[in-house]
């Protein structure tokens, strides 16, 4: 048996699926990226007059995934420390994963922080203009 969780502070979801889903003991989070709810603001980015990214700051971006899962795991009743795996995409490996790589660490490695398994990978796109999303596990009670 699975329930599904809408988180009421992450930004909505971009399809038909639901923020997250526990199934026993593991709660499945969907991809979260850096979207700021109620609106089409990314944190970060900056847009030309055509509409296309002119610019974006992965350090933004970051930080703004890493609030959106912790709003998440808290709607569905669960926190930080539960995380067990992150399956993280970069649109830009070269360029970004060095930031991404220490602010990682910065909330996932320290000895009060959850240490999951990590996987990263780049691919050449997201659904939306942005260039970081998160698809994580956690473990919860």
């Amino acid at each position: 048996m699975s329930k599904s969780f809408e988180s009421s502070r992450a930004p909505e979801p971009v399809g038909a699926f639901p923020h997250a889903k526990r199934v026993g003991d593991l709660l499945f989070l969907s991809g979260i990226g850096p979207r700021v709810r109620g609106s089409k603001e990314i944190p970060g980015v900056t847009f030309d007059a055509a509409g296309h990214i002119a610019s974006y700051d992965i350090e933004k971006q970051c930080r703004a995934v890493f609030e959106n899962v912790r709003l998440v795991l808290e709607d569905a009743g669960a926190n930080w420390n539960d995380i067990v795996d992150v399956t993280v995409f970069l649109t830009n490996m070269k360029k970004d994963f060095p930031i991404y790589n220490r602010l990682y660490a910065e909330h996932f490695a320290g000895p009060e922080q959850p240490n999951p398994t990590r996987t990263t990978i780049e691919i050449t796109a997201l659904p939306t203009p942005i260039a970081i999303e998160l698809k994580v596990i956690a473990a919860v009670a």
